[in-house]
């Protein structure tokens, strides 16, 4: 059964789109995405936020704010694996946002992996792998350009989970909320913070931050 997406959300994912400087073209999947989250998200509970309007808010377009982040990554037809993605975020609206972007979702639970390998399909997202394993256990050691997390863990663990993905000079994009010092503070010795961005996601009132971690070289820590 379609579920319909009120009128309000629609508008909302368009003006939200406008303020990210992204084509107003990506809204269609984007809200085909959206209609088949809220029909799974009835019978297997794979989100918390359960409103359309809350979910574009939420979900697309605070996924999406870190887009111009990628963009390297989407035009050297790079990887990213988004680890404990949970129901496809950032992963899947990225991977809608940025043709050339290859994308690796790695999520343990058995009904999101189904969930996500069924809007892989119906997207015909073609350069989307899913990939059913806890992060440790994700054995592909240095093949990842670079790995983000939203609302996983610590920069500390997400690094000791899923450091081992990611290829000489890749990179951890890490989506924060408030800017996390004692989590920086406690990186270890080998990682270091290359860049802090400050982000805007239309429709919310909270600070959001990306955070790039890298191993430890020439490059210089950057805050806020």
């Amino acid at each position: 059964m379609t579920i319909p997406i009120p009128i309000a959300a629609r508008e909302r994912l368009d003006a939200g789109l406008a303020s990210l400087g992204l084509d107003r073209a990506i809204a269609a999947p984007l809200l085909e995405y959206l209609q088949l989250l809220l029909r799974w998200n009835r019978a297997y509970n794979l989100t918390a936020v359960r409103e359309p309007l809350d979910m574009v808010d939420k979900h697309l377009l605070d996924s999406l704010a870190m887009h111009p982040h990628v963009d390297a990554i989407a035009r050297a037809g790079g990887i990213l694996a988004d680890l404990g993605t949970g129901a496809g975020l950032p992963g899947i609206p990225l991977a809608i946002a940025k043709p050339g972007l290859r994308v690796t979702l790695v999520e343990s639970n058995g009904k999101k992996v189904r969930f996500l390998r069924e809007v892989v399909r119906k997207l015909a997202l073609a350069d989307v792998e899913v990939v059913e394993s806890r992060i440790e256990a994700f054995d592909r050691p240095g093949a990842f350009d670079a790995i983000t997390a939203r609302a996983l863990a610590t920069l500390p663990l997400i690094l000791q989970l899923g450091g081992h993905l990611l290829k000489p000079g890749g990179q951890l994009l890490a989506m924060k909320g408030v800017y996390p010092d004692a989590e920086i503070a406690e990186l270890p010795h080998q990682w270091t913070l290359a860049h802090a961005h400050a982000l805007r996601v239309p429709g919310l009132d909270a600070e959001r931050h990306l955070l790039v971690i890298q191993l430890a070289g020439p490059a210089q820590s950057t805050a806020p």
